[in-house]
């Protein structure tokens, strides 16, 4: 149990880094450039994705032994994928239909999608212990 809540400490000090990158390219994106909310989502999850693949690979999950890079890779984006339709989903759900703040709804956003990314990457990436 020790083991999972380190390893649900590690996951929440990463994404919690892909988050500040995430916001910081949607803040600059949104508010300085005037990109629409939606494609600033949608650029600002993918570049904090790489980040946040490079780092949970690295620290939070023990890759699988049988499983290949570009194969590992394969599901990771697969999963964020799954993630980033779920994040725009609800961003669009708090923003035009609920009349959250823009900022606000990206910060409830993450907290679902943690969630959700942390499930299915333990499920899917990770070596099961013997």
């Amino acid at each position: 149990m020790k083991k999972l809540f380190e390893q649900i400490f590690k996951f929440v000090i990463v994404g919690g880094l892909s988050f500040v990158l995430d916001f910081i390219i949607y803040y600059v994106l949104t508010k300085l450039f005037g990109v629409y909310y939606i494609t600033a989502g949608f650029f600002s999850f993918t570049i904090s994705l790489i980040f946040n693949y490079l780092m949970s690979m690295k620290f939070v999950f023990k890759s699988k032994d049988n499983l290949k890079k570009h194969h590992e890779f394969a599901i990771f984006a697969t999963l964020s994928v799954m993630g980033l339709g779920l994040n725009l989903l609800c961003l669009f759900i708090m923003v035009d239909y609920m009349g959250i703040n823009d900022l606000i709804a990206k910060v409830l956003t993450a907290g679902i999608v943690m969630v959700f990314n942390f499930v299915t990457r333990k499920i899917f990436l990770e070596q099961k212990e013997n």
